[in-house]
């Protein structure tokens, strides 16, 4: 049986709504912000699922942190629109991208917590080593 990858998911469906809210901002004539929102909105399930194949744990991480700059980029286009006259809004948008900011940092923290936690080990092995060298 598949386990869905729920950030993967979460990003797909959110990828999803932006281009339609895309099209929608189209339809109002708005295409410099439609293109914007289309293109880092997008962008960051592209980085999500992208990281799922990196080469490195670093790599991963690397990938997952441009993933969170495109949203908060996409969350600006959002504001932007919701401050704008006769501009499309959704609530509901910036939530999901809120909600993927937050899940995004917190995998971000803790594949970090990971490489930190195998450097020290190891920096503790190569310092045995080290030491065992010495005392011969």
């Amino acid at each position: 049986m598949e386990t869905k990858n729920i950030i993967v998911e979460k990003s797909l469906t959110f990828g999803v709504a932006i281009v339609r809210f895309s099209e929608l901002l189209e339809g109002a004539k708005k295409y410099v912000v439609a293109k914007q929102i289309l293109r880092c909105g997008t962008s960051i399930g592209a980085n999500i699922f992208e990281a799922q194949h990196a080469e490195s744990r670093s790599d991963f991480v690397h990938k997952m942190k441009i993933a969170v700059k495109e949203a908060n980029e996409t969350l600006y286009w959002l504001f932007i629109c919701e401050r704008s006259e006769n501009y499309p809004v959704s609530s509901s948008l910036k939530e999901m991208c809120e909600e993927l900011i937050r899940i995004v940092s917190k995998i971000i923290i803790s594949s970090k917590g990971s490489i930190r936690g195998r450097l020290m080990l190891s920096l503790i092995a190569l310092s045995t080593v080290f030491f065992k060298i010495r005392m011969v």
